[in-house]
């Protein structure tokens, strides 16, 4: 297996690549190495009237490091100001972002702290792995998580309870600019009366991907009167999601289709009776509207109960390192 790969690697070769050779003084090749990347190394050897080839894989050291911060104005800059990377802050947004609706709940003042891995090669830093435990403290309230692979290899986040990050829906089905208009009676901009409002308009560039906020079948995708385009999700028996005033719809979204939490479906457009590119978007529950903003959303499936008790001592574990670099941090902080 070795050999194919390191042969395939070799035929490979393009222009800028560098190899390093020994020859003898008639310019036979002793041996050749060519690195693929900074953890692996293509060796070839001559013995005789042959070649071997191998791979060496260099180790990779991991530390755990520990970083926190107030939120001063954005998430980004802060996290910034922590030393964190930018996907580490976005991991941490994806996080706790089934709770904290980070484009409109951020308040200055809110903390939080994590604990990650880094990866070291040779002694130096190769890159920043993946978040072990974080906390996230909005207008307040404390959210928690811990990442655990359980013995079938499945690795999520939980609570320090053992229930699932990752809600059943997503807060927010679109990257958009700001909330042009919110659940509730308002006056109609077209129409100009009061009627209620049934869902959320998230103001967003036209064009913008459309994402199904949880799993389930597509039930209605065409126009609607008013609503211009729209896609109707159906989420089990219980849930129901509309997405309307779409610029087009995302190929091979039809009527039948199961589609994913996080899958696009269509992009924001002015389909319809609306002043410009937004998403109305609405959530309904057993048929009757609800606020998409302060629903309760359901939780995923909880950890299983086979794996609870190593769950338990592993969230303790590291939410005790947690604890312990805190109040130096904060302090440094402050």
């Amino acid at each position: 297996m070795h050999t194919a790969k390191s042969a395939k690697a070799l035929l490979n070769l393009q222009l800028g690549h560098s190899l390093l050779i020994e020859s003898n003084e008639q310019g036979h090749i002793h041996s050749l190495s060519y690195q693929i990347n900074p953890l692996q190394t293509i060796n070839v050897n001559r013995i005789e009237d042959d070649f071997t080839i191998d791979i060496n894989n260099k180790l990779v050291e991991k530390r755990v490091n520990f970083s926190s911060g107030q939120i001063h104005s954005s998430l980004f800059e802060s996290g910034k100001q922590a030393g964190l990377s930018d996907a580490l802050v976005m991991e941490m947004a994806g996080l706790f972002g089934w709770d904290v609706d980070f484009a409109l709940d951020i308040r200055q003042g809110d903390r939080f702290s994590i604990l990650y891995e880094e990866q070291f090669i040779d002694g130096k830093k190769y890159q920043t792995g993946t978040i072990l435990a974080a906390e996230f403290t909005n207008q307040g309230k404390t959210f928690k998580a811990i990442r655990f692979t359980d013995k079938s290899g499945r690795t999520s986040y939980y609570t320090p309870k053992g229930f699932s990050m990752r809600k059943t829906f997503l807060r927010s089905p679109v990257d958009f600019r700001r909330i042009s208009s919110r659940f509730g009676k308002r006056k109609h901009p077209i129409l100009n009366r009061m009627r209620l409002h049934k869902g959320v308009d998230y103001a967003a560039r036209r064009g913008t991907p459309i994402q199904s906020s949880g799993d389930g079948k597509v039930i209605f995708r065409g126009r609607k009167g008013g609503y211009g385009r729209v896609v109707i999700v159906q989420h089990g028996s219980r849930y129901q999601t509309l997405y309307a005033h779409m610029n087009g719809f995302k190929r091979g979204i039809r009527v039948g289709k199961h589609v994913k939490q996080g899958q696009t479906i269509g992009f924001v457009g002015s389909s319809g009776r609306a002043t410009g590119p937004h998403l109305h978007y609405e959530f309904r529950v057993n048929g009757s509207h609800r606020n998409p903003l302060t629903v309760k959303l359901p939780n995923a499936a909880p950890i299983k109960t086979a794996y609870k008790d190593d769950f338990m001592a592993h969230a303790e574990r590291l939410l005790s390192q947690l604890d312990t670099h805190k109040p130096t941090q904060i302090a440094l902080n402050e």
